[in-house]
């Protein structure tokens, strides 16, 4: 990894719950860019070049703060402390029950309402390197420990995006932290015509509610191997439903080997997917909305972007089966995310 950054920039973007927030913004040497903010220790833009040189903005996003604000769909947020739904908002740990926030129906999803994405983090730049802090009380969300979470961004000259989560915990608890940026290679188009090819050939099997059964299932006709979004699309009555479903990865730690990679034709940009978790969470943004209009002065609609979630499974805390995302006290959680981008002629 190289992280050479010619210009860093930061400003204030706004003060949330009376506590400021500013915008961070790193340049690397050819003059692609990456925006991030203390609010939820979001991804605000990856401004790329295509095919043409033209440098454009590949995540969706909003120009000011008050779009992040009033956002309901984490767009580019940090997700905790628990990534994903757990069924029925409860877990039991060590013969304790947890109740969790019900805010997905009769689940928690993300973390509940006091999940990390509407949270302002306190920050620290170091050279190339922003690392983003945050203090999370014991019961917060209904989830037991004091967390101490760190979570740093760094770009480098070869246009990579590395994404690190750091924490400890003062007692036993559960964690999985991600990233819920939303994915356009071609910004202002629909993603249907995207190519996916994901190193999986199993998915977790869910019930309606996306919580799942517990039975890691044939990936079959979801399969993704550089299909495109449309091709495994479901398409009735004039209507196209998407997906929302989890890819258990194929020797997932296997080292320089990317876990997917999402291409756009016409534009020619390619994105690379690299991470220490065990999993991925594809959504083709089937609910996408917007209460402030986007940077593209419009407002989010169903499959403008879609999400990699890099992450463990949703509800691993009850299913012994699946890898454990339980952390002892004094035990260091250490995962790695890594957008890296290209361009194919």
């Amino acid at each position: 990894m190289k992280a050479k950054i010619t210009k860093l920039e930061k400003r204030l973007w706004g003060v949330h719950a009376g506590e400021e927030v500013v915008l961070i913004k790193l340049t690397n040497d050819s003059g692609a860019c990456v925006e991030v903010t203390n609010y939820g220790a979001t991804l605000v833009s990856i401004v790329v070049p295509d095919r043409f040189d033209k440098k454009e903005n590949v995540i969706l996003g909003f120009p000011t703060l008050k779009g992040y604000t009033s956002d309901t769909c984490y767009i580019g947020s940090t997700v905790g402390r628990f990534a994903n739904r757990i069924g029925d908002a409860k877990f039991t740990l060590d013969g304790a029950t947890y109740q969790l926030d019900k805010n997905d129906g009769n689940n928690c999803n993300h973390g509940g309402r006091d999940g990390f994405n509407s949270k302002v983090f306190s920050f620290e730049i170091k050279d190339a390197e922003v690392v983003f802090s945050l203090s999370s009380p014991h019961m917060e969300g209904g989830f037991p420990g004091s967390l101490e979470v760190k979570i740093s961004y760094q770009w480098t000259d070869a246009n990579e995006l590395f994404i690190r989560y750091n924490a400890t915990s003062d007692r036993k608890t559960v964690l999985n932290l991600t990233n819920h940026a939303y994915f356009n290679l071609s910004p202002g188009r629909d993603i249907f015509e995207h190519a996916l090819t994901i190193r999986s050939s199993k998915i977790l099997q869910t019930r309606e509610d996306y919580v799942p059964t517990g039975k890691i299932i044939p990936a079959g006709d979801n399969s993704f191997q550089n299909n495109t979004v449309y091709q495994r699309s479901t398409v009735k009555d004039g209507g196209i439903t998407g997906l929302n479903t989890f890819y258990v990865f194929d020797s997932f730690n296997e080292e320089g080997s990317p876990v997917c990679t999402l291409s756009e034709q016409s534009s020619g940009r390619v994105l690379e997917v690299f991470t220490s978790y065990p999993g991925v969470q594809l959504y083709t943004g089937d609910f996408l909305t917007s209460a402030e209009m986007n940077n593209l002065s419009s407002f989010h609609k169903p499959f403008d972007g879609l999400c990699l979630e890099c992450q463990y499974f949703p509800d691993s805390p009850n299913h012994k089966d699946f890898p454990s995302t339980v952390i002892n006290a004094g035990d260091v959680y250490d995962e790695q995310i890594v957008y890296k981008f290209s361009t194919r002629k």
